[in-house]
């Protein structure tokens, strides 16, 4: 072989390094250049082969990461191997260990007729995909009808070739080295996996295996968050009423209507009354959270006039300031818009950010509540002199069942919910909520809505 041709050869590898696995070769003839030229061209095919299964599954990784769930991550899929391989129709069963049964939790089909869908499940003891399981091995079928004529009694074949597939290449999906499932391709047509590489579908099979596992128990947690979730709805429902009841027994001894008491008496009742209601208001933050996390947290709209609502709020809370020498100071501007929102619910956000403020400052402070109009919204603020929030715990004061290291002065309680609900509740009001504090010298909460959330 000449100098010339060599150079040819070596340019050739030179630009596969860089990215070009198609470089311009001569590769006819049986010489050696034509044989070097040849498996050149096979390797930047094969490389370009891999390079886009790596893409793909990087792609696929990534969407994981995200945080989607397994039908998500099979959408994707579905769209996505389409360069690497040939179906109609992906399937992903996983296998239930304790019932022994495989069972279909994801279909993806360009079948107009799906006969396998989501809760399909089958035995796996006997049945073809033990063997699979056991050689760890991926299986192919490439003439499911005469398959079904040999196996009449494979149920699941004969679904499949009722929706139309005429070929299959089943998977096994292996993770923390044990069978979790299976993932299946199918073909419409007669011999689509008659020429694979099975050794790179073992390879893709074992990183889905990771990417379908993970999936599984983002939603196994999530079916268990909403299980926690109805577990505490349940129960706080089922507390609020006998609590309600002791609460009114309280009332009636309190007043008299059930004879005299004497100091001792009303001093223990005094304390019962007072649990109750920290008790009554834990249940009520519970049912609150309960329904927003469960995605049943309704707005009932309407017009709010704020002077009117700043102002009877304002009458409504000035005992509790007072009662620990607390200027409540009330700072609006003149005009301001009327906003479209649930108003208890903005009631309830404005009550805790003011009643928190209070339990946290000390006697011979001022808390601040300030509205104004900024651009198409209003923007609400309360301000206290309080002790400050360290700047390493206010990223978890609105995390549920959160709390910082900043006491109450008057030993009141929290439930650590309060905070939670408040941003939740401005949320769905498409609003926000930041906080801004200095230790020793006070916390600025500033709520901003838009003057109509419709």
């Amino acid at each position: 072989m000449d100098n010339s041709r060599l150079d040819e050869l070596i340019i050739a590898l030179e630009e596969m390094i860089r990215g070009n696995y198609h470089p311009e070769l001569t590769i006819k003839g049986s010489n050696e250049y034509g044989k070097l030229a040849r498996a050149i061209s096979a390797v930047g095919e094969s490389f370009e082969n891999r390079c886009k299964e790596q893409q793909t599954l990087a792609s696929i990784t990534e969407k994981i990461n995200d945080g989607l769930l397994l039908t998500d991550v099979l959408d994707h899929v579905f769209e996505s191997f389409r360069e690497l391989i040939s179906y109609n129709r992906i399937g992903i069963a996983l296998i239930d260990t304790e019932k022994g049964l495989v069972r279909a939790c994801c279909t993806r089909s360009d079948a107009k007729i799906i006969k396998i869908s989501n809760g399909y499940s089958a035995p796996i003891a006997g049945s073809s995909l033990a063997t699979i399981i056991d050689t760890n091995k991926p299986r192919i079928l490439n003439n499911l009808s005469n398959y079904l004529n040999s196996h009449p009694d494979s149920v699941s074949t004969r679904l499949i070739v009722e929706e139309g597939m005429q070929s299959s290449l089943t998977c096994p999906l292996i993770a923390a080295n044990k069978p979790v499932g299976f993932i299946f391709f199918s073909s419409v047509g007669i011999n689509t996996y008659k020429n694979l590489h099975v050794e790179i579908f073992q390879k893709i099979a074992r990183q889905l295996s990771v990417i379908f596992e993970k999936s599984r128990m983002v939603e196994e947690l999530i079916q268990l968050n909403d299980l926690k979730n109805k577990f505490l709805g349940i129960a706080a429902h089922d507390l609020r009423s006998p609590i309600g009841v002791v609460k009114n027994f309280i009332i009636l001894f309190l007043n008299g209507y059930l004879g005299e008491i004497d100091e001792k008496q009303r001093e223990v009742l005094n304390t019962m009354d007072k649990n109750c209601d920290r008790m009554l208001n834990l249940i009520h933050n519970i049912l609150d959270f309960s329904a927003i996390e469960s995605g049943n947290l309704e707005l009932k709209l309407e017009s709010l006039d704020l002077h009117k609502f700043f102002h009877t709020y304002q009458s409504m809370i000035k005992s509790l300031a007072e009662k620990k020498q607390i200027e409540l100071k009330l700072v609006i501007e003149s005009e301001l818009p009327e906003i479209t929102v649930d108003s208890n619910r903005i009631m309830q956000v404005l009550d805790n950010l003011v009643t928190n403020a209070i339990k946290f400052s000390f006697p011979n402070t001022t808390v601040t509540i300030s509205a104004r109009k900024s651009d198409g919204s209003v923007e609400i603020s309360v301000a206290d002199q309080g002790q400050g929030i360290p700047e390493n715990e206010i990223s978890k004061i609105f995390k549920e069942f959160s709390k910082t290291s900043v006491r109450p002065t008057g030993g009141e309680k929290s439930t650590g919910l309060g905070l939670a609900i408040v941003r939740r509740i401005i949320e769905a009001h498409n609003g926000s909520i930041n906080v801004n504090s200095i230790v020793g010298k006070g916390t600025t909460f500033t709520i901003i809505l838009p003057i109509n959330t419709k």
